[in-house]
């Protein structure tokens, strides 16, 4: 059982905490000890959010289409059969960051509570020569675990204690999609395709050593970023090689049949068909199938037709089974974290927090203190400081910065506008943007532990002409953390990253015209578990409009999601 003060509660308990006991407050209605049962009772109730039933999922059932269409296409190894049964297994980071795993109805913790939060998860099927299968994370900084000989019900040991993963790499976050394609040179074991933020694909052959499981990269070829999913998915056409899935910004889905030559493993592409982007993550399904998640959390199935083209969909499980699924294992979305929700802070000082879902929406809000504790404070919210990939929160008061109620130091009061949109400088780390009343903007790099920050490096002038600087995450579809930037005559810019500290951001490009009839624009991370950055506004009469990130820097019509927001005067 986790403990209360895991996860999203325990942050934000401790950020209200920290805050009474730094002597914050301007004006405190209620006692500190009022207002810390209260941010306790939040904690509590956060937490059995996290820790209830969830809803059964099923990952082993989609009638006897699946079944004929794997038993023909038993060709390739298997990735995530945690069981045995010759079937693939779902593993899975939910909304609170934990991983799970789905074997067949029936849903286990999986992997290492005290491990960084899991960016992405890459089963890679039997690498040590013993009964059961591996598994590779990244964490948000690069690092790369291995966990292995992964039952049914995780990594653990005899005694059913968990093991933790062994670090068996560092420097992944230079990559925006890590996936295995399957066995691509033919020696019985799965490898690993890794893609730059540039575009370029590298490909590690397996090693079958679990101490050093992967060898040196090769470069096997560029453009890549054309795509805004890619999966593999071992072998779609029967003939024992790795292939690839790819699907490109306008929903067109493209299979690359598998050569077996390690210098160019994959044949020039063949279209699968269109509309594609109904799907928020493609999921490989195993012996060359394929899965699709939709907005509302409904999986589909595809079964292989045995030349790369794939079968007509059928569903599989509840409608909405897998909406607590923000990132699915094999899945060929650019994986995010950093920002999960938005604070929102009534005039008389009381503060309530909306945490995303992953289909579109914001959830119920939940009270952090609605005893008018926080009249005219600068609180807002950052993207993840340290490794547990959850909103922070930053607060300004007489100057003195704080980030998550500790004292980073003081001087700040010369800044009109403090973003915290995710790494900047390519290290995996959060860092901020600050702009002073001269509208000069600067970058402050994080120290990875929402602790520090470095001296800071100017940006450039001249960004007075923004009433509004936010963003949290990728906009433009490389993976790189990007800026967005509101005139005060309503036209958006995205400023893309990337991924050097002394030049963050490339030339602007427009968005649109009109952003001025929202009173609120902000910046919740990602919506609908896509892996790209969403943005919501509140206009005048108080209703809530999202826009779906579609990228490169465009955004999908506004959907209305909610209403009665004008009783807040900030929300981000």
């Amino acid at each position: 059982m986790r403990s209360v003060f895991s996860g999203r509660g325990r942050r934000v308990a401790a950020c209200t905490a920290l805050a009474l006991s730094a002597g914050m407050l301007l004006a405190t209605p209620a006692s500190a000890d009022d207002a810390t049962s209260a941010a306790r009772a939040f904690a509590e109730k956060r937490q059995a959010s996290a820790d209830g039933p969830k809803k059964t999922l099923s990952s082993s059932q989609a009638g006897s289409t699946r079944a004929g269409a794997l038993a023909a296409q038993a060709v390739s190894p298997l990735l995530s059969d945690l069981d045995g049964d010759g079937v693939d297994d779902v593993i899975y980071r939910d909304e609170y960051g934990f991983l799970n795993a789905v074997v067949g109805d029936v849903t286990w913790p999986f992997g290492d509570f005290e491990a960084p939060v899991a960016k992405d998860v890459i089963p890679i099927g039997n690498q040590g020569g013993g009964a059961l299968p591996e598994v590779l994370t990244v964490s948000e900084t690069g690092t790369l675990t291995l966990y292995k000989d992964n039952s049914e019900i995780g990594s653990v040991d005899a005694n059913d204690n968990y093991r933790p993963g062994v670090r068996v790499g560092g420097g992944w976050q230079v990559y925006n999609k890590i996936a295995s394609p399957g066995d691509v040179n033919g020696d019985g074991r799965a490898d690993v395709i890794a893609r730059t933020h540039g575009g370029q694909l590298y490909l590690y052959i397996a090693t079958g050593d679990l101490t050093k499981p992967l060898g040196g990269r090769i470069l096997v070829g560029s453009g890549w970023g054309v795509y805004d999913q890619l999966v593999g998915l071992g072998d779609g056409n029967g003939d024992g090689r790795a292939d690839l899935y790819a699907r490109d910004t306008a929903g067109t889905l493209w299979f690359y049949s598998g050569t077996g030559d390690k210098a160019k493993p994959f044949a020039t592409r063949k279209s699968i068909g269109g509309g594609w982007n109904a799907y928020t993550q493609i999921v490989a399904g195993g012996h060359g199938s394929l899965r699709g998640r939709d907005l509302n959390g409904t999986m589909y199935f595809y079964a292989p037709n045995g030349n790369g083209t794939l079968a007509p969909r059928v569903k599989e499980g509840e409608t909405g089974a897998w909406k607590d699924a923000a990132q699915i294992a094999n899945a060929g979305s650019i994986p995010y974290l950093g920002r999960d929700g938005v604070h929102a802070l009534t005039p008389g000082g009381s503060w309530y927090w909306y945490q995303n879902t992953t289909t579109g929406r914001l959830a119920a809000r939940e009270t952090v203190d609605n005893q008018n504790s926080f009249p005219n404070d600068n609180l807002f919210g950052l993207s993840s400081m340290d490794d547990d990939g959850m909103s922070d929160l930053g607060h300004i008061v007489n100057g003195y910065f704080f980030v998550n109620g500790g004292l980073i130091g003081g001087g700040w009061g010369i800044y009109n506008s403090v973003v915290g949109p995710g790494d900047l400088s390519g290290d995996g780390k959060g860092d901020l943007i600050a702009r002073d009343r001269s509208g000069v903007l600067w970058l402050y790099k994080g120290n990875g532990l929402g602790t520090a920050f470095s001296t800071r490096v100017k940006v450039g002038s001249g960004w007075g002409v923004y009433n509004k600087i936010i963003g949290a995450g990728d906009y433009t579809g490389d993976g790189r953390t990007d800026l967005v930037a509101r005139t005060t005559t309503g036209d958006l810019y995205v400023y893309p990253g990337t991924g050097n500290a002394t030049t963050p951001f490339k030339t602007r490009v427009k968005v649109g015209s009109g952003w001025n009839t929202f009173k609120q624009l902000a910046s919740p991370g990602d919506l609908n578990a896509d892996g790209k950055g969403d943005l919501i506004g509140v206009n005048g009469a108080g209703e809530l409009y999202r826009y779906l990130n579609t990228s490169p820097s465009k955004f999908a019509p506004a959907a209305k999601i909610g209403t009665g927001f004008q009783i807040y005067n900030r929300i981000g």
